[in-house]
């Protein structure tokens, strides 16, 4: 079982599939995750024209405590523009 595997029973598959785990910080009593969305669209913008802009504002979420200690995950979304509309897409 890989590390991916244990992390899909404790976190939302939607994460896990379109998030990588950049790092963790654990101390006695926080743990802290961070995660960047993958530089590829989701699935359900295949049909339309998108341009990549980077990464938005960093969200951090506080999870359910795991082991005794709080959870936090820090997210950064990527930005993708829609190159006929230019609407961003989050």
């Amino acid at each position: 079982m890989t590390s991916i595997d244990l992390l899909k029973f404790m976190l939302p598959d939607f994460l896990i599939e379109n998030f990588e785990i950049i790092s963790a910080t654990n101390s006695e009593e926080n743990l802290h995750l961070y995660f960047e969305e993958k530089a590829t669209p989701r699935k359900e913008f295949d049909a339309v024209e998108l341009v990549y802009k980077g990464f938005l504002d960093e969200i951090t979420i506080q999870d359910f405590p795991f082991r005794g200690k709080f959870v936090y995950l820090h997210i950064k979304d990527s930005g993708w523009t829609n190159e006929i509309t230019s609407k961003i897409i989050k």
